[in-house]
């Protein structure tokens, strides 16, 4: 489904966050709302990159960096959170922050960092993080509309490991094929996705490359809050639809508020794979 027309199925928009110069208003905006998926996705990743021969990962629909910047560096999601929002951060131009947060993480980066490219439309947001020393490389591109430019087919040559946590709602088996087609090596994927949409053409597409994908639909994992009752509404008839059952997560009930919910959805080469190893 295109970006545009899921959006209007009932999920709302945060276009306006999304590629600004640095990630202040991304975070100011969504700490209310409770986003935590990429902190959920912290361990699984760094488990995924820390297998033999991973060589490079490429994160789709990447933003700032947020997911390298967590895969990469002794730090949570929620030090993140405080460290845009609070004061420090508040009168700083970009250049001043770019400066601060080069200083942040290259404090806090790993021993068993791993090289991370990134895949996004937000050209702003992307060069951000490659300023501020997350990103090795990235791409602005549209692989939904366009074939991958030379630079990322080249690149995709030293890739071994993909990761997703916030584009599953519009990449769909054209951005997997388009990636995939131009991979020399062996490729795995960890992809968090919402329980509103379906991953099973991305799933075929997967094993049309010799991938093999396994999930447990019983175990989901929190994104966030939903901005309003239409938000719920919509979550919980797409979830339906789908034949799973929003009770206790999208759906608001006496243990709390419904929020969206995603599921894990590991792939790797057909022969001899074993999820998160």
């Amino acid at each position: 489904m295109e970006k545009e027309a899921y959006a209007m199925a009932g999920k709302a928009r945060f276009d306006d966050i999304y590629d600004q110069p640095d990630p202040r208003s991304y975070f100011r905006r969504l700490a209310p709302l409770e986003y935590e998926i990429p902190q959920h996705a912290q361990p699984a990743f760094r488990r995924a990159a820390a297998h033999p021969g991973t060589g490079t990962v490429l994160d789709l629909a990447c933003s700032y960096g947020i997911n390298a910047a967590l895969l990469n560096h002794d730090v949570t999601l929620a030090e993140l959170y405080a460290h845009y929002t609070g004061p420090e951060a508040e009168g700083l131009t970009t250049a001043e922050l770019v400066l601060r947060d080069k200083q942040f993480y290259g404090a806090r980066r790993r021993a068993d960092a791993v090289p991370v490219i990134g895949l996004d439309i937000a050209a702003r947001a992307l060069r951000y993080a490659q300023d501020v020393g997350l990103l090795d490389d990235a791409y602005a591109e549209n692989l939904e509309r366009d074939a991958p430019g030379a630079r990322l087919r080249e690149a995709m040559g030293g890739v071994g490991l993909l990761t997703l946590t916030g584009g599953g709602s519009y990449l769909t088996r054209r951005t997997f094929d388009a990636l995939l087609d131009c991979a020399r090596r062996p490729v795995r994927v960890s992809a968090f996705v919402l329980r509103t949409v379906s991953y099973a053409p991305v799933v075929e597409a997967l094993a049309a490359h010799g991938l093999r994908t396994v999930s447990d639909p019983s175990r989901t994992y929190p994104q966030r809050l939903f901005t309003d009752a239409r938000e719920e509404e919509f979550a919980v008839e797409a979830v339906r639809a789908l034949g799973a059952n929003p009770t206790g997560r999208e759906l608001s009930g006496p243990e709390g508020p419904g929020r969206f919910h995603t599921v894990l959805y590991e792939s790797g080469p057909a022969e001899a794979w074993e999820p998160g190893r």
